[in-house]
């Protein structure tokens, strides 16, 4: 997997001071893409262990919420086993901070209600290592800049915990 950039102090896509890691690669190359460069697999550096370590010293101080996954899509079939190890070193060695993902897919079809090539046999255990998923392509008849931490009213703000839980999609609170 390819990474296209790493911002350590993120307060634009979570709650708090976050770390965010975009990375590259997507399919979904949804219409007014933020960010079209990262639709390509090749796009930016290799996610190597260093980058690992690099980014859990960026989260690391106590100011830091958490981390952030944005794209690209971290939920292609292809970034889901890289991005693995990293979660569940963030869930080992701070377990106080809180991980968030966008993805252009949707609950359903990650979680394979809807037939998606993005639900592999990692994705249970990926979706389980987060907080909050924010889901849904990007629609740019829907876009409202009132929305928060989204971009399009079709996007939602999940509750990853409560909805495992519950078995229905739980809307964060926040």
């Amino acid at each position: 997997m390819n990474y296209c950039n790493i911002k350590p102090r993120d307060i634009a896509d979570g709650i708090g001071v976050r770390v965010t890691l975009f990375v590259s690669g997507c399919r979904n190359r949804c219409p007014e893409c933020f960010q079209p460069e990262t639709w390509d697999f090749s796009y930016g550096d290799p996610f190597t262990e260093a980058v690992q370590d690099h980014i859990l010293a960026e989260m690391a101080p106590s100011f830091v919420d958490g981390l952030t996954l944005l794209g690209g899509e971290p939920f292609e079939p292809e970034n889901q086993p890289a991005l693995i190890p990293l979660l569940r070193r963030v869930r080992q060695e701070l377990p106080g901070k809180t991980i968030w993902a966008y993805s252009g897919f949707t609950w359903e079809e990650l979680t394979g209600q809807t037939p998606s090539r993005c639900h592999i046999d990692c994705t249970g255990e990926m979706l389980s290592l987060l907080d909050v998923l924010v889901d849904g392509r990007f629609v740019q008849e829907l876009k409202d800049i009132t929305l928060r931490f989204r971009g399009s009213s079709n996007q939602r703000l999940i509750d990853v915990p409560a909805t495992l839980k519950a078995g229905q999609v739980i809307p964060w609170q926040g």
